[in-house]
Protein backbone atom coordinates (compact mmCIF):
# COMPACT_ATOMS: atom_id res chain seq x y z
CA UNK A 1 0.00 0.00 0.00
CA UNK A 2 0.94 3.47 -0.76
CA UNK A 3 0.25 6.55 0.64
CA UNK A 4 -1.69 7.46 -2.81
CA UNK A 5 -4.30 4.55 -2.14
CA UNK A 6 -5.75 6.61 1.05
CA UNK A 7 -7.21 9.53 -0.79
CA UNK A 8 -5.37 12.02 0.62
CA UNK A 9 -5.60 15.62 -1.14
CA UNK A 10 -2.04 16.16 -3.64
CA UNK A 11 -0.98 18.75 -1.15
CA UNK A 12 -0.39 16.19 1.88
CA UNK A 13 0.88 13.64 -1.29
CA UNK A 14 3.52 15.97 -2.11
CA UNK A 15 4.58 17.06 1.57
CA UNK A 16 5.02 13.35 2.88
CA UNK A 17 6.70 12.84 -0.53
CA UNK A 18 9.22 15.63 0.40
CA UNK A 19 10.05 13.70 3.24
CA UNK A 20 11.32 10.76 1.18
CA UNK A 21 8.06 8.58 2.39
CA UNK A 22 5.64 6.54 0.07
CA UNK A 23 4.88 3.63 2.28
CA UNK A 24 2.63 3.53 5.43
CA UNK A 25 3.34 2.37 8.64
CA UNK A 26 0.83 -0.48 10.15
CA UNK A 27 -1.00 1.98 12.72
CA UNK A 28 -1.50 4.23 9.85
CA UNK A 29 -2.90 1.73 6.96
CA UNK A 30 -5.32 0.98 9.70
CA UNK A 31 -6.21 3.93 10.82
CA UNK A 32 -6.10 6.32 8.50
CA UNK A 33 -9.11 4.78 6.34
CA UNK A 34 -11.02 4.83 9.44
CA UNK A 35 -10.37 8.48 10.52
CA UNK A 36 -10.65 9.74 6.58
CA UNK A 37 -14.67 8.47 7.19
CA UNK A 38 -15.47 10.66 10.46
CA UNK A 39 -15.43 7.89 12.22
CA UNK A 40 -14.19 7.51 16.12
CA UNK A 41 -10.78 6.02 16.68
CA UNK A 42 -8.61 4.18 18.93
CA UNK A 43 -5.58 3.38 18.29
CA UNK A 44 -3.45 1.33 20.44
CA UNK A 45 0.56 1.36 19.55
CA UNK A 46 3.72 2.56 21.18
CA UNK A 47 6.00 5.49 20.17
CA UNK A 48 7.78 5.43 17.17
CA UNK A 49 5.32 3.62 15.04
CA UNK A 50 4.37 6.51 13.41
CA UNK A 51 0.73 7.42 14.88
CA UNK A 52 1.17 11.01 14.82
CA UNK A 53 0.91 11.05 11.08
CA UNK A 54 -2.11 8.22 11.33
CA UNK A 55 -4.61 11.44 12.63
CA UNK A 56 -2.33 14.35 11.00
CA UNK A 57 -2.24 13.02 7.41
CA UNK A 58 -6.13 12.39 7.37
CA UNK A 59 -7.24 15.32 9.81
CA UNK A 60 -5.21 17.47 7.28
CA UNK A 61 -7.40 16.70 4.22
CA UNK A 62 -11.07 16.44 6.27
CA UNK A 63 -10.27 20.56 7.53
CA UNK A 64 -8.95 21.39 3.79
CA UNK A 65 -11.77 19.80 2.28
CA UNK A 66 -14.75 20.86 4.82
CA UNK A 67 -15.96 24.79 4.67
CA UNK A 68 -15.40 26.39 8.32
CA UNK A 69 -18.48 28.10 9.60
CA UNK A 70 -16.85 30.57 11.10
CA UNK A 71 -13.54 31.41 9.56
CA UNK A 72 -9.99 31.02 11.95
CA UNK A 73 -12.11 29.08 14.94
CA UNK A 74 -10.73 25.92 16.15
CA UNK A 75 -11.88 23.07 14.11
CA UNK A 76 -9.58 20.71 15.61
CA UNK A 77 -7.99 20.58 18.97
CA UNK A 78 -5.38 17.39 20.33
CA UNK A 79 -4.59 17.53 23.55
CA UNK A 80 -0.83 16.35 24.51
CA UNK A 81 0.56 15.34 27.72
CA UNK A 82 3.83 16.82 27.45
CA UNK A 83 4.75 20.43 26.13
CA UNK A 84 7.99 19.36 24.03
CA UNK A 85 4.72 16.54 22.82
CA UNK A 86 2.69 19.38 21.81
CA UNK A 87 5.48 20.77 20.05
CA UNK A 88 6.27 18.25 17.88
CA UNK A 89 2.74 17.28 17.12
CA UNK A 90 2.20 20.81 16.41
CA UNK A 91 5.80 20.85 13.93
CA UNK A 92 3.81 17.53 12.18
CA UNK A 93 0.88 19.85 11.13
CA UNK A 94 2.84 22.47 10.16
CA UNK A 95 4.68 20.60 8.11
CA UNK A 96 2.24 18.03 6.68
CA UNK A 97 -0.22 21.05 5.81
CA UNK A 98 2.29 22.83 3.61
CA UNK A 99 0.67 24.54 1.03
CA UNK A 100 -2.69 24.33 2.16
CA UNK A 101 -4.35 27.16 3.83
CA UNK A 102 -4.95 25.98 7.33
CA UNK A 103 -3.23 27.30 10.50
CA UNK A 104 -2.29 25.84 13.81
CA UNK A 105 -0.83 26.80 16.69
CA UNK A 106 0.74 25.16 20.60
CA UNK A 107 -0.03 25.79 23.85
CA UNK A 108 1.74 25.09 26.58
CA UNK A 109 2.82 26.02 30.18
CA UNK A 110 6.18 27.21 31.16
CA UNK A 111 6.63 30.07 28.82
CA UNK A 112 4.97 33.40 28.47
CA UNK A 113 1.30 33.24 27.29
CA UNK A 114 0.74 36.53 25.04
CA UNK A 115 2.81 34.86 21.56
CA UNK A 116 -0.28 32.20 22.07
CA UNK A 117 -2.85 34.84 22.70
CA UNK A 118 -1.98 36.59 19.80
CA UNK A 119 -2.15 33.57 17.62
CA UNK A 120 -5.84 32.24 18.98
CA UNK A 121 -7.30 36.12 18.26
CA UNK A 122 -5.83 35.77 14.69
CA UNK A 123 -7.52 32.59 14.70
CA UNK A 124 -6.35 29.14 14.09
CA UNK A 125 -8.22 26.05 12.52
CA UNK A 126 -5.71 23.61 14.58
CA UNK A 127 -4.46 23.81 18.06
CA UNK A 128 -2.06 21.15 19.81
CA UNK A 129 -2.45 21.75 23.47
CA UNK A 130 -1.75 20.80 26.84
CA UNK A 131 -4.13 20.70 29.38
CA UNK A 132 -3.18 23.03 31.89
CA UNK A 133 -1.98 26.02 30.12
CA UNK A 134 -5.46 25.53 27.76
CA UNK A 135 -7.89 25.49 30.80
CA UNK A 136 -5.89 28.40 31.83
CA UNK A 137 -6.43 30.72 28.94
CA UNK A 138 -10.15 29.20 28.49
CA UNK A 139 -10.77 30.96 31.77
CA UNK A 140 -9.40 34.26 31.14
CA UNK A 141 -11.51 34.32 27.91
CA UNK A 142 -8.71 34.15 25.35
CA UNK A 143 -9.92 30.25 23.87
CA UNK A 144 -13.18 29.30 23.22
CA UNK A 145 -13.65 25.11 21.73
CA UNK A 146 -17.39 25.64 20.87
CA UNK A 147 -16.43 25.17 17.05
CA UNK A 148 -14.36 21.94 17.73
CA UNK A 149 -15.15 18.81 14.95
CA UNK A 150 -12.18 16.88 15.55
CA UNK A 151 -10.57 16.11 19.18
CA UNK A 152 -7.86 13.62 19.42
CA UNK A 153 -5.87 12.42 23.21
CA UNK A 154 -2.65 11.53 22.15
CA UNK A 155 -0.66 9.80 24.58
CA UNK A 156 -3.95 8.97 27.05
CA UNK A 157 -2.33 6.52 29.17
CA UNK A 158 0.43 9.11 30.15
CA UNK A 159 -1.58 11.87 30.38
CA UNK A 160 -3.55 9.56 33.29
CA UNK A 161 -0.28 9.01 34.59
CA UNK A 162 0.34 12.65 35.22
CA UNK A 163 -2.91 13.36 36.65
CA UNK A 164 -5.11 15.34 33.87
CA UNK A 165 -7.46 13.11 33.86
CA UNK A 166 -9.83 16.07 35.24
CA UNK A 167 -9.05 18.69 33.26
CA UNK A 168 -9.42 16.54 30.18
CA UNK A 169 -13.03 15.80 30.97
CA UNK A 170 -13.94 19.84 31.96
CA UNK A 171 -12.42 20.62 28.44
CA UNK A 172 -14.63 17.74 26.96
CA UNK A 173 -17.81 19.61 28.53
CA UNK A 174 -16.80 22.78 26.55
CA UNK A 175 -16.55 20.41 22.76
CA UNK A 176 -19.40 20.15 20.99
CA UNK A 177 -20.82 16.57 21.39
CA UNK A 178 -21.01 16.50 17.73
CA UNK A 179 -17.56 15.67 16.82
CA UNK A 180 -15.44 12.92 15.58
CA UNK A 181 -13.00 12.01 18.56
CA UNK A 182 -9.67 10.01 18.26
CA UNK A 183 -7.85 8.13 21.18
CA UNK A 184 -4.15 6.97 20.87
CA UNK A 185 -2.13 5.42 23.52
CA UNK A 186 0.41 2.91 23.84
CA UNK A 187 -0.84 1.12 26.44
CA UNK A 188 -4.80 0.30 27.58
CA UNK A 189 -5.54 0.27 30.83
CA UNK A 190 -9.01 -0.08 32.65
CA UNK A 191 -9.01 3.63 33.28
CA UNK A 192 -8.18 4.62 29.26
CA UNK A 193 -10.76 2.39 28.51
CA UNK A 194 -13.53 3.58 30.55
CA UNK A 195 -12.78 6.93 29.11
CA UNK A 196 -12.87 5.74 25.84
CA UNK A 197 -16.00 4.36 26.30
CA UNK A 198 -17.48 7.50 27.59
CA UNK A 199 -16.38 10.12 25.10
CA UNK A 200 -16.33 7.92 21.62
CA UNK A 201 -19.14 6.97 19.66
CA UNK A 202 -19.22 3.23 18.15
CA UNK A 203 -14.86 3.86 17.68
CA UNK A 204 -13.03 1.46 15.47
CA UNK A 205 -10.17 0.31 17.58
CA UNK A 206 -7.04 -0.56 15.65
CA UNK A 207 -3.86 -1.80 17.40
CA UNK A 208 -0.39 -2.64 15.60
CA UNK A 209 1.35 -4.18 18.97
CA UNK A 210 0.02 -5.90 21.99
CA UNK A 211 -0.19 -3.97 24.98
CA UNK A 212 3.20 -3.46 27.24
CA UNK A 213 5.16 -5.34 24.52
CA UNK A 214 8.84 -4.71 23.78
CA UNK A 215 9.51 -3.63 19.92
CA UNK A 216 11.17 -6.11 19.01
CA UNK A 217 13.90 -4.52 16.93
CA UNK A 218 15.40 -3.64 20.45
CA UNK A 219 17.80 -6.55 21.44
CA UNK A 220 17.75 -6.30 25.38
CA UNK A 221 19.60 -7.39 27.82
CA UNK A 222 19.97 -7.08 31.90
CA UNK A 223 23.49 -7.30 34.07
CA UNK A 224 23.04 -8.23 37.52
CA UNK A 225 25.38 -5.44 39.19
CA UNK A 226 25.69 -4.38 42.63
CA UNK A 227 25.16 -0.79 43.16
CA UNK A 228 28.19 0.53 43.95
CA UNK A 229 29.57 -0.82 40.57
CA UNK A 230 26.41 0.72 38.41
CA UNK A 231 28.62 3.51 37.19
CA UNK A 232 31.28 2.47 36.41
CA UNK A 233 29.65 -0.67 34.05
CA UNK A 234 27.96 2.59 32.43
CA UNK A 235 31.19 3.76 31.79
CA UNK A 236 32.42 0.67 29.86
CA UNK A 237 29.60 0.07 28.34
CA UNK A 238 29.42 3.70 26.93
CA UNK A 239 32.87 3.58 25.48
CA UNK A 240 32.34 0.53 24.11
CA UNK A 241 31.95 0.28 20.12
CA UNK A 242 28.60 0.95 18.22
CA UNK A 243 27.44 3.48 20.66
CA UNK A 244 26.92 6.84 18.72
CA UNK A 245 23.68 8.08 20.44
CA UNK A 246 22.53 6.94 23.86
CA UNK A 247 20.10 7.73 26.25
CA UNK A 248 20.52 7.33 30.15
CA UNK A 249 17.19 6.78 31.90
CA UNK A 250 17.77 7.28 36.06
CA UNK A 251 14.38 7.59 38.41
CA UNK A 252 15.25 11.07 39.40
CA UNK A 253 16.24 14.43 39.26
CA UNK A 254 19.33 13.79 41.83
CA UNK A 255 20.32 10.58 40.27
CA UNK A 256 21.06 12.09 36.62
CA UNK A 257 22.66 14.75 37.53
CA UNK A 258 25.14 12.70 39.05
CA UNK A 259 25.38 10.10 36.42
CA UNK A 260 26.07 13.02 34.35
CA UNK A 261 29.14 14.34 36.61
CA UNK A 262 30.55 10.91 37.38
CA UNK A 263 30.86 10.68 33.08
CA UNK A 264 32.62 13.72 32.83
CA UNK A 265 35.33 12.73 35.86
CA UNK A 266 36.01 9.95 32.80
CA UNK A 267 35.81 11.84 29.52
CA UNK A 268 32.37 11.18 28.70
CA UNK A 269 30.47 14.46 27.80
CA UNK A 270 26.77 14.33 28.53
CA UNK A 271 23.55 16.70 29.54
CA UNK A 272 20.70 15.93 31.74
CA UNK A 273 17.19 16.01 31.17
CA UNK A 274 14.43 16.67 34.19
CA UNK A 275 12.00 18.77 35.81
CA UNK A 276 14.65 21.22 37.59
CA UNK A 277 15.84 22.12 34.11
CA UNK A 278 14.36 25.28 32.66
CA UNK A 279 12.79 24.75 29.31
CA UNK A 280 15.86 26.83 27.78
CA UNK A 281 18.19 24.42 29.15
CA UNK A 282 16.55 21.44 27.95
CA UNK A 283 16.32 22.35 24.62
CA UNK A 284 19.85 23.23 24.39
CA UNK A 285 20.75 20.10 25.60
CA UNK A 286 18.59 17.93 23.47
CA UNK A 287 19.65 20.32 20.24
CA UNK A 288 23.15 19.16 21.44
CA UNK A 289 22.31 15.99 21.45
CA UNK A 290 20.85 15.97 17.99
CA UNK A 291 23.80 18.26 16.47
CA UNK A 292 26.21 14.80 18.01
CA UNK A 293 27.74 17.78 20.03
CA UNK A 294 27.57 15.03 22.83
CA UNK A 295 26.34 11.36 22.43
CA UNK A 296 25.12 10.95 25.50
CA UNK A 297 22.07 12.15 27.15
CA UNK A 298 20.74 11.52 30.88
CA UNK A 299 17.08 11.71 31.39
CA UNK A 300 14.82 10.96 34.84
CA UNK A 301 11.59 9.12 34.77
CA UNK A 302 9.64 11.96 33.75
CA UNK A 303 10.97 12.57 30.76
CA UNK A 304 11.06 8.44 29.29
CA UNK A 305 7.81 9.10 27.46
CA UNK A 306 8.37 12.00 25.25
CA UNK A 307 11.95 11.93 24.27
CA UNK A 308 11.59 11.51 20.46
CA UNK A 309 14.83 12.00 18.45
CA UNK A 310 16.03 9.88 15.34
CA UNK A 311 18.68 7.52 15.11
CA UNK A 312 19.16 6.71 18.99
CA UNK A 313 21.40 3.17 19.15
CA UNK A 314 21.13 2.50 22.86
CA UNK A 315 19.02 3.13 25.64
CA UNK A 316 20.30 2.12 29.10
CA UNK A 317 18.02 2.49 32.29
CA UNK A 318 20.14 2.97 35.13
CA UNK A 319 17.71 2.62 37.55
CA UNK A 320 14.81 -0.50 36.86
CA UNK A 321 11.69 1.74 36.84
CA UNK A 322 8.92 -0.04 39.30
CA UNK A 323 6.84 0.34 36.41
CA UNK A 324 6.87 -2.37 34.09
CA UNK A 325 4.86 0.25 31.13
CA UNK A 326 7.60 2.64 31.96
CA UNK A 327 10.51 -0.02 31.05
CA UNK A 328 8.33 -0.12 27.71
CA UNK A 329 8.25 3.36 27.03
CA UNK A 330 11.87 3.80 27.74
CA UNK A 331 13.59 1.11 25.20
CA UNK A 332 11.19 2.41 22.71
CA UNK A 333 13.16 5.43 22.48
CA UNK A 334 15.73 3.35 20.26
CA UNK A 335 15.10 0.58 17.20
CA UNK A 336 12.70 3.13 15.96
CA UNK A 337 10.92 2.96 12.18
CA UNK A 338 12.76 -0.88 11.15
CA UNK A 339 16.56 -0.21 12.61
CA UNK A 340 18.18 -1.57 14.96
CA UNK A 341 18.48 -1.32 18.97
CA UNK A 342 20.04 -2.06 22.03
CA UNK A 343 18.52 -1.52 25.80
CA UNK A 344 20.62 -2.78 28.74
CA UNK A 345 19.35 -2.51 31.96
CA UNK A 346 21.79 -2.60 34.98
CA UNK A 347 19.61 -4.57 38.05
CA UNK A 348 20.98 -4.51 41.52
CA UNK A 349 19.53 -6.70 44.04
CA UNK A 350 17.08 -4.26 45.56
CA UNK A 351 15.51 -4.65 41.88
CA UNK A 352 14.68 -7.29 40.93
CA UNK A 353 11.07 -7.80 41.82
CA UNK A 354 10.70 -4.62 39.08
CA UNK A 355 12.53 -6.96 36.66
CA UNK A 356 9.94 -9.68 37.22
CA UNK A 357 6.96 -7.59 36.76
CA UNK A 358 8.75 -6.14 33.71
CA UNK A 359 8.91 -9.92 32.74
CA UNK A 360 5.38 -10.32 33.13
CA UNK A 361 3.87 -7.85 31.73
CA UNK A 362 6.60 -8.85 28.32
CA UNK A 363 5.67 -12.63 28.56
CA UNK A 364 9.59 -13.09 28.05
CA UNK A 365 12.63 -13.17 30.06
CA UNK A 366 15.15 -10.16 29.62
CA UNK A 367 18.49 -12.49 28.45
CA UNK A 368 21.35 -11.64 31.40
CA UNK A 369 24.89 -10.55 30.28
CA UNK A 370 27.58 -11.83 31.99
CA UNK A 371 29.00 -8.83 34.28
CA UNK A 372 32.59 -7.58 33.44
CA UNK A 373 35.16 -8.74 35.81
CA UNK A 374 37.22 -5.51 35.64
CA UNK A 375 34.92 -3.25 36.79
CA UNK A 376 37.18 -0.50 38.76
CA UNK A 377 35.37 1.24 41.65
CA UNK A 378 33.56 4.64 40.62
CA UNK A 379 35.72 7.80 41.95
CA UNK A 380 33.70 9.60 44.57
CA UNK A 381 31.78 12.09 44.14
CA UNK A 382 32.91 15.88 44.29
CA UNK A 383 31.82 18.07 47.29
CA UNK A 384 29.29 20.61 46.21
CA UNK A 385 32.38 23.35 46.64
CA UNK A 386 34.47 21.56 44.03
CA UNK A 387 31.75 21.31 41.28
CA UNK A 388 32.20 23.48 38.40
CA UNK A 389 29.02 26.04 38.28
CA UNK A 390 27.75 26.98 35.26
CA UNK A 391 24.29 28.14 33.99
CA UNK A 392 22.26 27.44 30.63
CA UNK A 393 21.67 23.96 29.37
CA UNK A 394 24.79 22.60 30.94
CA UNK A 395 25.69 19.23 30.77
CA UNK A 396 24.43 18.55 34.69
CA UNK A 397 26.82 20.39 36.42
CA UNK A 398 25.50 22.77 39.60
CA UNK A 399 24.05 22.88 42.69
CA UNK A 400 22.96 19.39 43.35
CA UNK A 401 19.05 19.25 43.50
CA UNK A 402 18.12 18.78 46.89
CA UNK A 403 16.67 15.03 48.27
CA UNK A 404 16.64 11.80 46.32
CA UNK A 405 12.82 11.57 45.67
CA UNK A 406 11.61 10.35 42.43
CA UNK A 407 11.09 13.36 40.52
CA UNK A 408 7.71 14.88 41.19
CA UNK A 409 5.10 16.46 38.69
CA UNK A 410 5.42 20.16 39.06
CA UNK A 411 5.02 23.20 37.19
CA UNK A 412 1.78 22.01 35.06
CA UNK A 413 1.45 24.42 32.06
CA UNK A 414 0.00 26.74 34.32
CA UNK A 415 1.06 30.22 33.78
CA UNK A 416 1.70 30.97 36.92
CA UNK A 417 4.95 32.68 38.09
CA UNK A 418 6.93 29.20 38.79
CA UNK A 419 5.14 28.13 41.75
CA UNK A 420 4.46 24.38 42.11
CA UNK A 421 1.47 23.02 40.93
CA UNK A 422 -0.57 19.95 41.27
CA UNK A 423 0.82 17.95 38.65
CA UNK A 424 3.08 17.74 35.63
CA UNK A 425 2.48 20.04 33.15
CA UNK A 426 5.23 18.66 30.51
CA UNK A 427 8.04 18.57 32.66
CA UNK A 428 8.53 15.00 30.43
CA UNK A 429 10.63 15.87 27.04
CA UNK A 430 9.31 14.86 23.90
CA UNK A 431 11.61 16.73 21.76
CA UNK A 432 11.25 16.71 17.92
CA UNK A 433 13.13 16.55 14.96
CA UNK A 434 16.92 15.96 14.46
CA UNK A 435 19.88 14.26 14.12
CA UNK A 436 20.31 10.83 12.39
CA UNK A 437 17.52 8.64 11.08
CA UNK A 438 17.83 8.81 7.29
CA UNK A 439 15.34 8.34 4.68
CA UNK A 440 15.88 4.86 4.20
CA UNK A 441 13.02 3.44 6.23
CA UNK A 442 9.76 2.31 5.49
CA UNK A 443 6.84 5.02 5.92
CA UNK A 444 6.97 8.45 7.84
CA UNK A 445 7.10 6.56 11.48
CA UNK A 446 8.75 10.20 12.10
CA UNK A 447 9.03 13.38 10.77
CA UNK A 448 12.39 14.21 12.70
CA UNK A 449 10.79 12.15 15.02
CA UNK A 450 7.65 13.92 15.35
CA UNK A 451 5.23 11.23 13.72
Amino acid sequence: MHFDQFGLSEPILRAVGAEGYTTPTPIQAKAIPPVMEGRDLVGIAQTGTGKTAAFALPILHRLAQGQPRNPRQIRCLVLAPTRELAAQVGDSFRTYGNGQQLRSTVIFGGVGQNPQVQALRTGVDICVACPGRLLDLIQQGHCRLDHVSILVLDEADRMLDMGFMPDIKRIVQRVPQQRQTLLFSATMPREIRELASSMLRDPVEVSVAPVSSAAETVAQSVYHVPKSLKQSLLNQLLQGPGVERAIVFTRTKHGADKVVRKLAQVGIRGEAIHGNKSQNQRIRALDAFKKGQIRVLVASDIAARGLDVDGITHVVNFDIPNEPETYVHRIGRTGRAGATGTAWSLCDGEERAYLKDIERIMKRQVPVAPLPTDLPPAPPDLPNEFRPQRGGGGSGFGRRPHGHAPERPQDPHRSGHGQPGRRNGGRGFGGGGGGGGGRGRSGPPSRSSSW
